[in-house]
């Protein structure tokens, strides 16, 4: 990617997407992978860079940063398909927000009383390529004139103002120095590792009446952790708050290749790592 793809990529408004990514009502994990490329030809077409908000099942670290692109993703398009648990918890939290929300579905679910009165568009479950076509272009124009209004208007409600007056929530903000956010960062990452350590004691347990190095490995594992979080705190102290906050994906897939060439990889499981080490502190 040229530097001026990574400037333009990165100068885009984001379109956050909330959707299911494993199998539900019938339809498996290949189905919400096409469905992803759909929303993303859309979004892209409409001028935003799409993002995928839930991204992760880690404890802790993803859930928060879960919660901040649902408060301050500029647009946020939602797929009530099938009607995911995780799914419909998200589109509450942007709909207490109180922000631009587009909600989409497919022909085969039906509508939830609650969110019923936003209008949805719906697309084929069986993604029949002429009407995906029309559906792209629709969710496209929607997206673009749902944010210019909620822009041009002062008095813009996607839910809450239509029953009343309310208090939108809102999330506090603080800004902190480069070291103070790499130790906050990583000390978060320590304990989401101790709250998984007590989540899996049973699945432990478990696992060392047939494997009797077990728990040894589990040790490893976490201190391979750390000495990779480690790594990439070292890299990253050399971008400023600002670069960390819009890197783009070129520039993050540059600090994995400089973490793996100073890290022995011995397995697919230590890239892992990486993985979700740069996800949490990123």
């Amino acid at each position: 990617m040229s530097k001026k793809e990574i400037k333009e990529n990165t100068d885009k408004l984001t379109c956050g997407i909330v959707m299911p990514i494993s199998a539900i009502d019938g339809c498996n994990e290949q189905h919400w992978i096409d469905i992803k490329e759909i929303i993303d030809d859309a979004v892209t077409n409409a001028g935003f860079s799409p993002n995928l908000v839930s991204y992760a099942d880690d404890v802790g670290i993803i859930q928060k940063r879960i919660i901040q692109n649902l408060y301050e993703n500029p647009i946020v398009v939602c797929d009530v398909s099938g009607k995911n648990p995780n799914v419909m918890f998200e589109l509450g939290l942007r709909l207490a927000f109180d922000k631009p929300t587009i909600i989409i579905k497919d022909d085969k679910t039906s509508y939830s009383f609650d969110t019923s009165p936003i209008e949805h568009l719906e697309y084929p479950r069986d993604l029949r390529f002429t009407k995906i076509i029309e559906f792209k272009e629709n969710l496209k124009e929607k997206i673009k004139a749902t944010y210019e209004k909620s822009q041009k208007d002062t008095e813009y409600t996607t839910f809450l103002k239509h029953f009343g007056s309310f208090t939108v929530a809102k999330l506090d903000t603080k800004e902190v120095s480069k070291e103070d956010y790499i130790i906050a960062e990583l000390q978060e990452l320590k304990r989401a590792i101790s709250r998984q350590e007590k989540y899996n004691n049973r699945d432990i347990r478990l696992s060392s009446r047939y494997h009797t190095d077990g728990f040894d490995n589990r040790i490893n594992n976490e201190d391979k952790l750390q000495k990779i979080a480690s790594l990439i705190h070292n890299e990253l102290i050399s971008y400023s708050a600002n670069e960390r906050k819009n890197l783009s994906k070129s520039l993050k897939s540059d600090i994995k290749h400089k973490v793996m060439a100073k890290y022995p990889i011995e397995s697919e499981a230590d890239i892992d790592m990486i993985d979700t080490a740069l996800n949490a502190m990123l």
